[in-house]
């Protein structure tokens, strides 16, 4: 059986005065995330604002065990990245419950 861990990544950048500036602090975290944990990775709200911005990052596997810890992994490296301005949720369903 395959699982699905979609992950929301809250995160303010309380310093930035432009999208430019969001952009590079977004971009090479997206790289990392995708790089390091295999996760799909995408931008899916404030994109207008300077500010704040929300990924949803998507973990698939076969194990739950090994998908949980991977997760887990993926928002400890988050936190480790953005400790006062990062929140992680997360939500893991069966490949069943997809379709």
């Amino acid at each position: 059986m395959s699982y699905v861990c979609i992950l929301r990544v809250d995160l303010h950048f309380p310093e930035n005065g432009s999208l430019k500036g969001k952009r590079k602090e977004l971009l090479p975290l997206k790289a990392q995330l995708q790089r390091r944990f295999g996760a799909a990775v995408a931008e899916t709200d404030h994109h207008e604002l300077w500010q704040r911005s929300e990924l949803t990052a998507a973990l698939v596997g076969t194990g739950i065990t090994d998908l949980g810890n991977r997760a887990a992994a993926l928002e400890r490296y988050v936190i480790s990245m953005f400790p006062e301005t990062a929140s992680v949720e997360c939500r893991l369903v069966s490949g069943e419950d997809l379709l």
